[in-house]
């Protein structure tokens, strides 16, 4: 097979005007096109997106099947639409509900699109709970350690959301140094507390702005703190949970730019039905949102590509950025291993775009 990309990202940019052969399912070389008829002409070849923050998809919830199969069918759907790898995250939930998931992603790991876990929540503010369920809510604990250990002990990469400012920083400590990457998030800490956060294990922030204070002229606050550090910060650029003015802002007054990165938040209407159950409430998609029974977000109904897509319009970044903030740097921030367009790649690993940044073709 024989693709003609006017564009290729890889190593970190975009050249242009390549051939690329394919053989036995895998990238073989680049060449110059030369006279040949391609198999397929593309805008834009590319990674497949990696997303750190998948509730569910294909009309499957974590939580509620938090089974190696469970993964695998959210993992098809969101390969169906261009991303390449997802970490499944549990949400708050009961402790043999973690352990469930703990196992599951422990046995899927070497599943095509699966690059670990994202265990957000229970040890959050019960202020800060969004449609996370108060009855689960709890301080980090022993039993969480436990859990992150035998993640970690498996080789799982892992991926912890809490609010800072109630973990006993002990165990906060202990957890960073089994590899945990730890983020703040449904937090009520103020700067001062999120910055002892960072000083002693967190290094991201998840879904920032949301199910968090917000800043004022005299109360910076968490966002304030992140925006201002050298943190990695996860955003959701579906244009309903954060503006475009404070997208800009955070990605823009950032002393490294280089360390925001895009996520779906993707509940099981992604690639789904339009409805699916969370803690026996009915979530269905309104307007393009995903709301409960009050009207409240519950996780977003989105996917990568149509985030990058979105990232674009609402803030004018240039191209490279985009795909970086939706490829590479998610990656770079759980420590992964970049996905390239590259000799031995996966062509499963791989989305071919029209000038549109729309699926050109999906590739196996």
């Amino acid at each position: 097979m024989l693709i003609a990309a006017e564009r290729l990202w890889t190593n970190g940019k975009l050249t242009t005007g390549r051939a690329i052969e394919i053989k036995d399912g895998r990238v073989s070389r680049f060449r110059p096109l030369g006279d040949d008829t391609p198999d397929l002409s593309v805008s834009l070849m590319m990674p497949g997106c990696t997303d750190l923050q998948v509730n569910g998809g294909g009309g499957v919830l974590f939580n509620a099947n938090p089974t190696p199969e469970g993964i695998a069918a959210i993992a098809e759907a969101h390969h169906r639409l261009g991303t390449a790898q997802i970490l499944p995250t549990v949400i708050t939930d009961s402790p043999e509900v973690l352990e469930a998931a703990a196992s599951a992603a422990i046995a899927a790991m070497g599943q095509p699109g699966v690059a670990g876990i994202h265990i957000e929540g229970p040890h959050i503010a019960t202020a800060r709970k969004g449609t996370h369920d108060a009855r689960f809510i709890r301080p980090l604990d022993e039993h969480t350690l436990d859990v992150l250990r035998r993640l970690r002990g498996a080789g799982v990469p892992t991926l912890l959301t809490l609010a800072p400012e109630l973990a006993d920083l002990r165990l906060l400590r202990e957890a960073a140094d089994l590899g945990v990457v730890l983020s703040a998030g449904h937090t009520m800490a103020n700067a001062d507390e999120a910055r002892l956060g960072l000083a002693n294990g967190v290094t991201m922030f998840t879904h920032l702005y949301n199910a968090m204070p917000q800043m004022t002229s005299r109360e910076p606050g968490v966002i304030a703190a992140a925006i201002l550090s050298k943190a990695w910060c996860g955003l959701i650029a579906d244009g309903i949970h954060v503006s475009a003015e404070m997208l800009n802002i955070a990605i823009n007054a950032r002393p490294r730019p280089d360390r925001c990165f895009i996520v779906s938040d993707a509940m099981p209407t992604v690639g789904g039905p339009d409805h699916f159950s969370l803690y026996g409430m009915d979530i269905h998609v309104k307007d393009g949102a995903l709301v409960n029974a009050q009207g409240s977000l519950a996780g977003a109904h989105i996917d990568m590509l149509e985030s990058m897509r979105r990232l674009i319009a609402m803030t004018g970044l240039p191209l490279e950025r985009a795909i970086a903030m939706a490829t590479d740097l998610p990656r770079q921030a759980m420590g992964l291993p970049p996905l390239a367009v590259a000799p031995g790649v996966p062509l499963r690993d791989l989305v071919a775009l029209d000038k549109d940044l729309q699926m050109r073709a999906l590739l196996k």
